[in-house]
């Protein structure tokens, strides 16, 4: 791995065992499960997946929904571990993929903020450097002590976005994460966004192919968990484009 690479995925496969029963709740499958009743098919995600992405690179993931885009960041992030393959990362990675899915609702957003830190790498101190502006520009006020089940959906993003940001990543990875909170909200992430991604390589999924465009500087279109074609930003999304218009 050069260090002109950040990120180098080698002949990564997902492979995800799919339930054949129908189960009306999860008591009956549980049973049908110890009685070894229940039967599996194998759906593979990612089929052989190798790419690498330099420093300062922008580069944006399109397909079909099921195409494995999802999978790829998330196994990128370490959020899943690949069936096979590996993954290389060199350098801090912010990854903002579903925002609020890594909340303990138990805990206040107080607590919820040093436990995130932590999933993403940073030590209590440095959190407790970034903590007050983590608050403010969350927009949370007093709820920061009040447990985080009792938030609103915005609320959630609002604080998970601020927290996935509050660090200036070598890596930032976005899954479908651009229409956060109100349009007000909206415009104060595109703006940190734009900040951070003035030095650090971008990872981006949408199904908007023109936030794409505007974005990112390269294109890897993947298909039924393969890459089909990777290159020129405009190049990539004009045939991605062609294709859908086919369908």
């Amino acid at each position: 791995m050069s260090k002109d690479t950040v990120i180098e995925v080698d002949n990564v496969s997902m492979e995800f065992n799919l339930s054949e029963e129908k189960t009306d709740n999860l008591k009956e499958f549980v049973i049908k499960l110890l009685k070894k009743e229940v039967r599996f098919q194998s759906f593979w995600a990612l089929n052989n997946v190798s790419l690498k992405i330099n420093r300062g690179e922008k580069v944006g993931f399109v397909g079909l929904n099921g195409a494995g885009k999802s999978t790829l960041l998330k196994i990128i992030s370490g959020v899943l571990k690949p069936t096979k393959g590996s993954v290389k990362v060199n350098g801090d990675l912010a990854p903002l993929l579903s925002l609020g899915s890594g909340f303990d609702n138990n805990y206040t957003g107080r607590e919820n903020i040093f436990l995130n830190g932590a999933v993403l790498g940073h030590s209590r101190t440095e959190m407790s450097k970034k903590f007050d502006d983590i608050v403010e520009f969350s927009e949370i006020g007093d709820f920061i002590d009040v447990p985080v089940k009792n938030y609103s959906s915005g609320m959630r993003s609002r604080l998970s976005f601020s927290i996935a940001t509050s660090i200036n990543p070598d890596i930032l990875i976005l899954d479908e994460v651009l229409s956060v909170g109100d349009m007000s909200f909206q415009r104060k992430c595109k703006e940190r966004m734009n900040n951070m991604m003035s030095d650090a390589s971008l990872l981006f999924v949408s199904h908007s192919v023109s936030q794409v465009r505007n974005l990112c500087d390269k294109a890897i279109w993947l298909h039924k968990g393969s890459i089909i074609a990777s290159g020129e930003v405009n190049e990539i999304c004009d045939q991605y484009e062609a294709y859908v218009k086919n369908l």
